[in-house]
Parts: structure tokens; sequence; C-alpha cells
């Protein structure tokens, strides 16, 4: 697939959570494959050093060069690069002995700024370097959370540490939502986190079976309702305007707030 608009440089999203069992690696692979979807080329990076999961999603279990040696020295960026179906993919190695610094993440990813159009990192689920690396190397950070008080807490946590260093979060992905009245409203998570929700994505059992046949949801349930709203959100992040046919929609019935805040985020972003 060949970048559009030679010698602009493409956008690095940084993907953040700071609570395990959100299904933030699911996300990575599953918005990485959406944005593919627009002719876009896309590069995913598992920067999830103390326990790597992205390449596990996507059967690259033991890579021979991964983000440990590039921010060990030993190799570049560009030679760790796996070429996968629908993305490219740097990887991480499940064990590596020797010492790395994470905060080396931005400089090592900017050359390859001019080779993708987009650049996906999957975080660390943890307040520490490794978060603090994809923080400094974003252009862009969304955080993956669920609609329950416990990761609420924690969503808070990550995005009160995001300020403090002068890192704006762009959004929310609300995952793994049931749609029964135990949960969290978008508006109270809203109010609480003062950050929009851009995508809800509902529960289905169907990621796992994704996950079990190393497939991204959006690519292996093309038509549910999760993976339309990981192409509307990947149609607004790269400027696009993309709209499915919505019953509510002819019917000028009220949208979901989700729909509100991405035709805001694109008049903000691209107008």
């Amino acid at each position: 697939m060949e970048k559009e608009g030679k010698g602009k440089e493409g956008d690095i999203l940084g993907i953040l959570s700071l609570k395990g069992g959100v299904g933030k690696t699911s996300v990575v692979s599953s918005l990485g494959a959406a944005i593919s979807d627009f002719q876009r080329k896309v590069l995913l990076v598992d920067a999830n050093l103390s326990a790597p999961n992205l390449g596990m999603h996507l059967k690259v279990v033991d890579p021979k060069v991964s983000l440990h040696h590039v921010l060990e020295g030993s190799k570049t960026a560009k030679s760790a690069i796996q070429h996968l179906d629908y993305f490219d993919l740097i990887p991480a190695s499940i064990f590596f002995d020797k010492q790395i610094n994470p905060l080396r993440l931005k400089n090592k990813l900017k050359p390859l700024k001019q080779d993708y159009d987009f650049i996906i990192i999957d975080s660390s689920p943890a307040l520490n370097d490794e978060t603090l690396a994809v923080m400094m190397a974003s252009d862009r950070l969304i955080v993956v959370t669920t609609p329950d008080y416990p990761t609420l807490s924690s969503t808070l946590k990550a995005i009160v540490h995001a300020r403090r260093r002068g890192v704006k979060i762009d959004g929310l992905i609300l995952n793994k939502v049931y749609g029964k009245s135990f949960e969290l409203t978008i508006k109270e998570i809203e109010d609480t986190l003062d950050v929009p929700v851009l995508a809800v994505i509902p529960e289905d059992e169907e990621v796992v079976n994704s996950i079990s046949k190393f497939t991204p949801f959006s690519k292996h349930k093309p038509h549910s309702k999760g993976a339309e709203e990981y192409k509307k959100l990947a149609a607004v992040l790269i400027g696009e305007k993309y709209r499915p046919f919505s019953l509510k929609r002819l019917l000028g019935l009220d949208l979901g707030k989700e729909e509100v805040n991405r035709e805001l985020f694109y008049e903000r972003v691209f107008k």
C-alpha cells in the first residue's frame, strides 16, 4: 500500500490505559486494521515492554528483532518491522535481559513518520517510564476504558498524569460495553474525566475468538456494531467523512453522544 502525500509526516497515536483487562491491545489491532481499510499505510508498535501482548495477538511470538533491540541500540527501527496482512508491526520481546531506556522511543520512531500515514503505539497498563515514553512519542493520545468505577478511577489517574506532563488526551474509547443499567453512562464518564468519548465498542465474545485466530476483530467480524465503530473512529482520525446508512440520521433522531463528539473532533482538527 503506497503512502499518500509524499513528504508529509504521518501521525503517531498512543493508546493508553492504566488498568489491565480493558481490551487495549485488541483495540490497537482493530483500529489499525480499520485505518488501513481507508488505504492508509499503518504501523503498529508494541511499547508494552514489560508484558508485550500485541505480537501474540497477531501470531508474532518470538521475533528475531524487536523494539527491545531498537531501544537497546543494537538494531534499527526499520530492521524490526514485520509486514503483516493489514499493517506493519514492530513487536516487542517477551524475554529480554539487557538494559533498555524506554524514553528513547520518540527518537527511534520519528524517522518512520515519513513512511507511514499512521503509527499506533500500544502502551503499558501501568504508570511507569514505558507509559511516559508513549506519551512523549505521540502526536495524539486516546485512552481505552470500560464503564465501571474501578476502571474510571484508573483512567482519571492516567489523564491527570498526562495533563501534568502537558499532554492532551484527544478522547476515550469506551470498550466492552454491555448496555446495562449498572454501567456508567457516557455523560457520567465525560463529566468525571472531562474528555469526550469518541467510540463505544460493545462487549462481544467474538473478540476472544478473533484473538484465537490471530485476526483483528474489525476484520474478523467486519459487519458487527463494534467493527462499524472502529471504522467511524478511523475515518475521523484521518480526516475523512464516513457515514454509513443510519436510520436515526435518516429520521432526524438524536445521534449518540459519541457520534456528536466525532463530528466535533473532525471540525476542530480538520477544518
